[in-house]
């Protein structure tokens, strides 16, 4: 299979065509597209064009509206035609297709795009297990031809644009029994269409691949374009993690999903989809369009392939070793959180301990593995044994970082009461000898040495490293791009020459602020360029211990550590909601119902439900889902466990009880401590 971008390691854009969306170019050479959608119901126009001109005003780029029927297809036309009236012609609008050919017919008719959700149009999703013989699957996809082909003809008679849009959550039954619940079948599934579409000449197509599961999604993209290289396909790519729900949950899971392949040069127009007022979703999608462009390079730096199969996740293989008292680095550990001790520990040992004590007993679920001590002065070096032993209950190990002081201060140090602890040295190409003095210098205190130096200085030092018994591991401490090389690019790196290395070296993910793509100072910022570099990582399969060193809060780096690790799928903490961002087809108001459902069962540890709108990807979303909450009809919801719906029309004002009765009647409900106090934003 061909690669799917031009470099792992430095970002060069993907050659794509340019398509036309009314005025607005996807692709090419054009800037990436930032877009939204509205949930107001379609067929009240007055609050839909509201709602559109408030998220053009916003910075938004194109505007899509559900037509969910040939009513609301048809109220397309007011909309677009109020729309323009008030002075935004040029922002085109999308129609949303799911289940009704005849609704994409009437909507193209009014708008510059349709989306077409392959698993939902013309084709068949009730779960059935079944074996299609060849001649049944070209049976079926010569009824797909004719059911598809009279969109595509009519959009290109009026120069209209397509985007095909996958959903992990829809796939048919065909695509279900063939490929099973996979980006493969994502992937052929959207190629089906495609392969229509082409037949009639027709190529202003735009394609997506979203799942609610970050790693998903990246493996559904990646796959996508390395299968349309196959078929000389250059098709734009539009971004997203469906589902993805509120707060900072939501624009973690996007940002690891959408940065991850951005970082890769893929992608040509994005959505952060917010169960929230779609206005705020744009200021993300903005900040994510813009660290992107800012990293792009004319060719790539580095374009030979690493070792890391990007299409099926694997954890990268690590040796296990003791970490301090309790925690443990291995394969089959969870990575382990780093956070920078509080402000002010120089000053009072009292006033450290007893905001550490604060912490855990606040995070109950966020523990406090390790705390990063910053040796900037010799003078810190005399506290050490104080400080350790005043810890010794509330942390599990210590990170001593070596960042002012040399390693021959360092040797003068009283270390007996830090066994199994980390010391962080700061290697420089030619600084051979103080690194023999640091590792024997670990090796006699029982340390755990943590070198911070780029991969061509690990390279060089190879020799010098390779004795199984040391324990060690690696780390970038500097996040800025190194001769065109990406942060990324740089921890991949990274992992090359540790692997080169004798005995697994584990990789610490370090988040330190950048330079080059200078960091907002406002939190979201933060949070933002943790995401994209550590979520991308952990979706790779690397990173066995992470620290979030550009958040100065001591409670947020350590919130925010936790929730970038649920985010990739690396190491669950609390409760995980995959949820809609809510549209016109949505049968109860998502963004409360969520918020209520969250006060709810916020405290569940290791609890995944999902909040869905309606029927058109509920049940196949909540495929990594222990309990679905879905809209069945107006001011009635049904209740799933799994994908099986277990409870029918039960009264909105019921169902959030009779969800608890049903998380219960399975032996996941606990009881919240008191106080409980929520695990999220500070």
């Amino acid at each position: 299979m061909q690669p799917y971008c031009q470099s792992r390691f430095t970002t060069v854009r993907r050659p794509t065509r340019a398509v036309r969306i009314g005025n607005l170019y996807v692709g090419g050479d054009h800037p990436i597209v930032v877009q939204s959608m509205t949930t107001t119901p379609t067929l009240d126009i007055d609050a839909t064009v509201r709602q559109s001109i408030a998220l053009a005003e916003a910075g938004c780029q194109v505007v899509r509206v559900t037509a969910q029927n040939v009513a609301a297809a048809k109220a397309l036309g007011e909309i677009r035609k109020r729309f323009s009236q008030a002075g935004f012609g040029e922002v085109p609008l999308v129609a949303d297709i799911h289940f009704l050919p005849n609704a994409a017919l009437e909507a193209v008719e009014h708008v510059e795009k349709v989306r077409i959700n392959p698993g939902n149009y013309a084709d068949k999703k009730k779960f059935q297990v079944r074996e299609y013989s060849d001649a049944d699957y070209n049976a079926e996809l010569e009824r797909l031809h004719a059911a598809f082909s009279p969109i595509v003809l009519r959009a290109k008679e009026l120069g209209r644009c397509l985007r095909i849009g996958t959903n992990h959550g829809s796939l048919s039954d065909r695509i279900m029994n063939r490929y099973g619940d996979s980006p493969m079948g994502m992937c052929e599934s959207a190629l089906e269409f495609i392969r229509i579409a082409e037949s009639h000449g027709f190529r202003d197509i735009v394609l997506s691949m979203k799942a609610s599961n970050p790693k998903v999604m990246i493996q559904a993209y990646r796959l996508i374009v390395a299968r349309m290289l196959e078929e000389d396909m250059h098709y734009p790519l539009h971004l997203g993690v469906t589902e993805a729900g509120d707060g900072d949950d939501a624009r973690i899971k996007s940002a690891i999903g959408i940065g991850s392949l951005l970082y890769d040069g893929l992608g040509d127009t994005i959505r952060v989809s917010l169960t929230e007022d779609p206005v705020y979703e744009i200021p993300v999608a903005r900040a994510l369009a813009e660290r992107a462009m800012a990293l792009w390079r004319e060719a790539p730096v580095r374009n030979t392939p690493d070792a890391i199969d990007p299409y099926t996740y694997n954890r990268r293989p690590v040796a296990a070793q003791i970490v301090g008292k309790a925690s443990a680095i291995g394969p089959l550990e969870p990575p382990r959180v780093l956070v920078c001790a509080p402000d002010g520990w120089r000053e009072s040992t009292a006033s450290l301990t007893e905001e550490l004590r604060a912490a855990r007993q606040r995070f109950r679920d966020l523990p406090i593995e390790g705390l990063i001590f910053r040796i900037s002065q010799p003078s810190d070096l005399d506290r050490i044994p104080q400080i350790r032993e005043a810890v010794r209950s509330l942390t599990d190990f210590c990170v001593w970082d070596l960042a002012g002081v040399s390693i021959g201060d360092a040797k003068e140090a009283d270390w007996s009461t830090c066994a199994n602890d980390i010391l962080v040295f700061y290697f420089h190409k030619h600084e051979s000898a103080p690194l023999e003095q640091a590792m024997r210098l670990a090796r006699q205190n029982q340390l755990i040495l943590a070198l911070d130096a780029d991969p061509a200085a690990i390279a060089h030092l190879a020799p010098r490293l390779q004795n199984p018994q040391d324990r060690l591991l690696l780390t970038l401490s500097t996040t800025d791009p190194h001769d065109g090389i990406h942060p990324l690019g740089a921890y991949r790196q990274l992992a090359e020459v540790a692997d080169a290395l004798p005995g697994d070296r584990p990789i610490w993910i370090r988040n330190t602020p950048a330079t080059s793509i200078a960091p907002e100072a406002a939190f979201s910022g933060q949070l933002l360029e943790a995401s994209m570099l550590s979520g991308a990582l952990l979706c790779d399969g690397l990173g066995d211990i992470i620290s979030i060193e550009t958040v100065p809060s001591f409670p947020q780096a350590l919130t925010l550590a936790y929730n970038v690790l649920q985010g990739a799928r690396a190491r669950t903490s609390k409760t995980e909601y995959v949820a809609c961002p809510s549209c016109g087809r949505t049968l109860f108001d998502l963004q409360s119902t969520t918020q209520r459902i969250r006060a709810a069962t916020g405290h569940l540890k290791g609890v995944t439900i999902a909040v869905m709108g309606c029927i058109v990807n509920g049940p196949g979303e909540m495929a990594d889902a222990d309990f679905g909450y879905v809209g069945g009809a107006p001011g009635k919801v049904n209740l799933y466990v799994g994908k099986e719906c277990v409870r029918y029309h039960i009264p909105a004002d019921q169902a959030v009880d009779a969800l608890i009765d049903l998380i219960r009647e399975h032996g996941k409900w606990v009881e919240p401590e008191a106080p409980a106090l929520p695990n999220g934003p500070i």
